[in-house]
């Protein structure tokens, strides 16, 4: 057992308890500088790891042990889910630190109102990654004449077709629930631009659901399943992205946790691989925020450590440190990115770009609107008409206006 127990001399540290799932690579290193930050500020790290499953199997454990009266005291949880813990009384108000922090100055509204529960914050976000990009190989580009990143769906197709000629698969795609999905939501938004996308995956209503717009979405999306190869069912994303990176395909729809794989492949932004936001997209920004959400505790060294750890993931130096492992980038509006990549420094400016016109979107595919429940149902009517080609875009989206709005 890590940590190990409280002696006299350490009576102002405590034990900070946190369940995550990052378990490999960056995300392991990542998670090994916060630790170094806590222990700096004298309190024990007590590593509550579960690996697999996307976290799924975390929330399993951590149900049993909330249950049981023995929450850790922090947890890996996100999006609405927060608000579903909150609803349950188990959350601990971190908006002292957050006041004292001025935390309401440095974040988007969009994304501290996920971290609250009626008007408290109860969760720290730690990083920003970016769905909507569209990753490119520059020697299958070379191969096939593709002299820059489609812009639009039409532009999109007509690359397609030209990596198709080329003997290039154009699209890497794994057949993933997930998968099908971020790339839907791309093209949901692509076609129908950051309002329908509101009306239709953060607010649902009723009218868009069911709307000309919605078929021509579906449509558009069912085109693109031909530019994948026939291996593509249950494919891992990352066994995709090397198919980029090998120049085997083109192209891959997949957030900017991709761009680790790229790098790890000593690849370079703009010389090996071009990022582009997902096409018709390009003042858009779909996010997936990860964050840490509290649990109450009852004794008074341990919520002093839960403080410090809330006040220690949003401090500038570590989210300069984690993000650069991890591959996202700060959510914090005014971090310094002298460190950071190309592409890091395009998803910021255009973070920070959206988060004032409104066109900052969560994404459901990962996590970040809709109820669980409802971006489940959603998730498997996606995939249903992605892989049934007798399903009509019509039916299709009476069954995702029906899912949408379930709650």
């Amino acid at each position: 057992m890590l940590g190990g127990v409280l002696t006299a001399t350490a009576a102002q540290a405590g034990e900070v308890e946190v369940l995550h799932w990052w378990t490999s690579g960056g995300e392991a290193k990542a998670v090994a500088s916060l630790k170094a930050t806590l222990e700096k500020k004298g309190d024990t790290w007590k590593d509550f790891a579960v690996a697999g499953g996307g976290g799924d199997s975390a929330m399993t454990v951590l149900k049993s042990r909330v249950l049981s009266g023995n929450a850790p005291a922090a947890a890996q949880i996100k999006g609405p889910s927060i608000q579903e813990w909150a609803q349950e009384g188990v959350l601990a108000d971190i908006t002292p630190v957050a006041t004292a922090e001025k935390w309401d100055s440095v974040l988007p509204k969009v994304v501290a109102d996920v971290m609250k529960y009626k008007g408290k914050y109860v969760a720290a976000p730690v990083n920003v990654h970016r769905v909507n990009w569209l990753w490119m190989s520059t020697d299958a580009m070379k191969k096939a004449g593709v002299t820059k990143a489609p812009t639009t769906w039409d532009e999109f197709f007509a690359t397609a077709e030209k990596f198709k000629k080329a003997g290039i698969i154009p699209l890497a795609h794994g057949g993933q629930d997930w998968q099908d999905f971020t790339t839907f939501e791309d093209v949901l938004l692509g076609v129908g631009g950051p309002d329908f996308y509101k009306k239709t995956m953060v607010k649902p209503e009723a009218a868009s659901l069911n709307s000309p717009t919605m078929i021509k979405v579906l449509e558009t999306y069912r085109k693109i399943k031909p530019y994948t190869d026939k291996n593509a069912p249950g494919r891992d994303w990352n066994l995709a992205t090397q198919m980029v990176i090998k120049g085997e395909a083109g192209m891959q729809f997949m957030g900017d946790w991709a761009k680790g794989e790229f790098l790890a492949a000593n690849k370079a932004p703009g010389k090996d691989f071009l990022c582009a936001p997902a096409p018709g997209t390009t003042k858009d920004f779909t996010f997936n925020v990860d964050s840490f959400a509290f649990f109450k505790l009852k004794d008074a060294a341990k919520i002093k450590a839960q403080n410090d750890l809330a006040q220690a993931i949003m401090a500038p130096e570590f989210q300069e440190t984690f993000n650069l492992l991890k591959g996202s980038i700060p959510v914090r509006l005014n971090m310094d990115l002298s460190k950071f990549d190309s592409c890091a420094k395009d998803s910021s400016r255009d973070f920070v770009a959206t988060s004032k016109t409104g066109t900052l979107l969560p994404s459901v595919a990962h996590g970040m609107a809709l109820s669980s429940a409802a971006a489940g149902a959603v998730k498997d009517v996606v995939s249903q008409y992605w892989n049934n080609d007798s399903l009509s875009a019509a039916d299709a989206a009476k069954r995702i206006a029906t899912a949408a709005m379930t709650q």
